[in-house]
């Protein structure tokens, strides 16, 4: 018979309570256990000492007897200085899921879209300046090339008219 030591949920709807529990690990959850080992109450200040409350001489009889805490339980434990603490590292817990992904990457591609947009309009806008300023230029050069052939070819017609 393998022996867990988990927690069996109490309480109402939406105000949880657990018993920590010795217990078949076929048996359901919250059914039939062998020994009521303590509570935690997570309604309760995390500082508080009425949170967990362990009786630890029957805990540390039913681990030598080879009952596997639960993941919650083992923290319990190591808070309480009866196990060691173990490293934990889980890093696909902080990825954010396929449809996060799926977000972030059309958001950066709207993102690029909209840069490469901005930067076409700064280009476009570059070059309408200097095609003005080359208008603006020519306008101006343009009366003062008219002017001097016309200051140039009035003498050539008194030339021609004095001959």
């Amino acid at each position: 018979m393998a022996m867990k030591i988990r927690l069996a949920r109490g309480g109402s709807k939406k105000r949880p309570f657990y018993r920590v529990v010795a217990a078949d690990s076929r048996m359901p959850r919250d059914g039939r256990y062998v020994e009521k080992l303590g509570t935690y109450n997570p309604l309760l200040a995390k500082d508080s000492e009425d949170r967990v409350q362990l009786n630890m001489e029957r805990v540390n009889y039913w681990l030598g007897q080879g009952a596997q805490p639960t993941e919650r339980v083992v923290r319990f434990l190591e808070a309480s200085g009866v196990m060691e603490k173990t490293e934990r590292n889980n890093p696909i817990k902080a990825k954010p899921g396929k449809k996060a992904q799926d977000r972030l990457e059309e958001k950066a591609a709207s993102k690029v879209a909209a840069a490469e947009a901005e930067e076409a309009a700064k280009v476009a806008a570059a070059e309408a300046e200097e095609a003005a300023k080359v208008a603006a230029a020519e306008a101006a050069a343009a009366p003062a090339v008219e002017e001097a052939p016309a200051v140039e070819e009035a003498p050539a017609v008194e030339e021609k008219a004095a001959e």
